[in-house]
């Protein structure tokens, strides 16, 4: 903690060249907002505000911001809600991993930039999340996170349905036969029946929860659905807490340390969650100057079993998970693989503040018990070979028993467009047995679009085939399902070894030694490599050739290589 005093309105004053002009400036155009000389001095707490008419899943966050308000209020603060860039996963093109950082960038100078003494960040969709929280710790001024939370479950032909694993499922029955389009149309309107995230445990919640654990949100605030009076009130709950922050000066850098990122993956690993979630929890360790890295997270993820049941890598939906008492209930179960010294953006310990949640029964429905976990231990898994020298993912967790054990001849596609053309060509040349590779869709390359749970070929799937192993440098949703190694670094449009890969070379896979290794001899991709040209599909702007300049690979988080650009050293 720091001791450094609020300084509401007051703090960081716009240069002139003269303080006392700035300040008395300062106090002209606040009048105009109505605000007087003392009621000025009181702790500003910013308000950052994602809502857009691009994001869907942020449609009832207004209300959740009134709520943050009156709790702010309450506390003797003075809330300021300002814009920040928003994005939304489903309109954003090529993928919202593209902008990321520069969302990340943008909000860090405007909590820089303007007087704030704290900041409530307010986000939810898949990236607005961990850049926020980027944000903050490169700004490192008191702050906390409050989520959109999930949206409701729908109902369609008689069972509950949300998205977007239901939406991928049905896809690839349609895709292959199953259903038809009446009845893909059918369902359109109750996968995602109101506001809020994925309603399963996809990047949203997963970072939702991760943002619980690493201590910037209150516990049992992650699954509360974004429509409920329980999301209101976790939002007033914040806006009082983050005023206590401020008065104590308490940033991230005061209580984020080694142990709660391995928390964090210990939790990762719990509750079956996204792949997206290795990234980011590396990209935000990295602002922190935390030595943490995919060893730490496969070490974590390998200990701990998967003991909450929501699709994808269980059966229920994010209201399951929270009528079984969402994380609070988790971190009760694995207690003894967490350390509950980690401290908390509200001054507590992670043990002192589950210490006021009593442990409760589960329903088995959105939370199992130890003794009956839904997976066993490793849902997520490191993978590193010949493929992959500098590691590849899976999640084992959603992915098919009998694959993670495979060697079969490779079917490669150069780029997300070549995929399009020949997937469903009934001259491809592929069997159930062939590994389907996807090139070229890594963050220098394509910006890491979600294009890793690449289609089963529709002639296969016409055959009943309905999963494959499928290897890429891209990412994949976290509602995404299937035998889908990601994230193989380095990329090929940086060179790595994916780029040597030809149709036909023998690929080997052993998911439970994490193992993927390419089977041509390290002189052959060597020799290949040596006529390698670069692709890339980004659109030609500037932020585009600033990302392809500094972007760091999937192993390293994705961020920009600020170690360039301030000289910031990283053991």
């Amino acid at each position: 903690m720091g001791s450094k005093q609020p300084e509401g309105f007051y703090g960081g004053l716009t240069e002139y060249g003269d303080a006392e002009f700035s300040r008395f400036l300062r106090q002209v155009f606040l009048s105009s907002m109505g605000v007087s000389a003392d009621e000025a001095k009181k702790p500003v707490i910013g308000v950052a505000n994602t809502t857009s008419g691009y994001v869907t899943c942020h449609r009832e966050m207004p209300q959740l911001i009134s709520a943050i308000e009156r709790g702010i209020a309450a506390a003797g603060g003075h809330p300021v809600v300002f814009p920040t860039m928003s994005v939304p996963e489903i309109m954003t093109n090529p993928t919202s991993m593209y902008v990321r950082n520069l969302m990340a960038l943008e909000t860090e100078e405007t909590l820089r930039t303007q007087p704030m003494d704290g900041v409530v960040l307010v986000g939810g969709c898949d990236k607005t999340v961990p850049a926020q929280l980027m944000a903050a710790i490169s700004a490192n001024i008191p702050a906390m996170q409050v989520v959109a939370g999930p949206m409701i479950s729908g109902r369609w032909s008689g069972k509950k349905v949300g998205a977007c694993t239901d939406c991928r499922a049905l896809w690839k029955d349609f895709r292959g036969g199953v259903v038809d389009r009446a009845s893909v149309d059918s369902v359109v309107g109750e996968l995602a029946p109101s506001g809020g995230t994925c309603g399963v445990m996809g990047t949203a919640s997963t970072m939702a929860c991760m943002t619980e654990v690493l201590g910037f949100a209150p516990l049992g605030s992650a699954s509360a659905s974004a429509p409920s009076g329980a999301r209101l009130a976790i939002g007033y709950q914040t806006g009082q807490a983050i005023v206590a922050a401020a008065l104590s000066h308490t940033t991230p850098m005061d209580f984020l340390t080694r142990e709660s990122f391995v928390n964090a993956a210990v939790v990762l690993g719990a509750i079956g969650g996204s792949t997206n979630a290795v990234i980011h929890l590396l990209a935000i360790a990295r602002r922190a100057g935390i030595e943490f890295t995919l060893d730490d997270i496969d070490k974590a993820t390998s200990t701990v079993p998967v003991v909450v049941n929501i699709k994808p890598s269980g059966s229920g939906y994010m209201d399951d998970f929270h009528a079984d008492g969402g994380l609070p209930q988790v971190l009760h179960r694995i207690k003894d693989f967490l350390d509950f010294s980690t401290s908390r953006a509200d001054g507590l310990t992670l043990g002192e503040a589950l210490a006021g949640i009593a442990q409760a029964p589960t329903t088995g429905v959105g939370i199992a018990d130890l003794s009956s976990p839904v997976a066993g231990s490793g849902a997520i898994k490191v993978l590193r070979g010949s493929l992959a020298p500098h590691g590849a993912v899976i999640k084992t967790s959603a992915a098919t028993e009998n694959l993670l054990r495979h060697s079969g001849p490779a079917v490669v596609f150069d780029s997300l467009e070549d995929l399009a053309a020949r997937i469903d060509s009934d001259d491809l040349d592929v069997t159930a047995e062939s590994i389907l590779v996807l090139r070229n869709a890594g963050p220098r390359a394509a910006g890491m679009p979600e294009a890793g749970a690449l289609p089963i070929p529709k002639k296969l799937s016409a055959q009943g085939v309905t999963d494959m192993v499928r290897i890429s440098d891209a990412r994949m949703s976290g509602t995404a399902f299937g035998t889908v190694v990601l994230h193989v670094a380095p990329e090929a449009a940086a060179g790595g070894p994916l780029a040597a890969v030809r149709d036909g070379d023998i690929i080997s896979l052993d998911a439970h030694q994490g193992v993927l290794d390419l089977m041509v001899s390290n002189e052959e991709i060597a020799h290949r490599l040596s006529s390698h040209t670069p692709v890339t599909s980004l659109p030609d702007s500037a932020w585009s050739k600033i990302q392809q300049a500094l972007i760091m690979q999937a192993n390293e988080g994705c961020d920009l290589d600020i170690t360039r650009l301030l000289g910031v050293k990283y053991d």
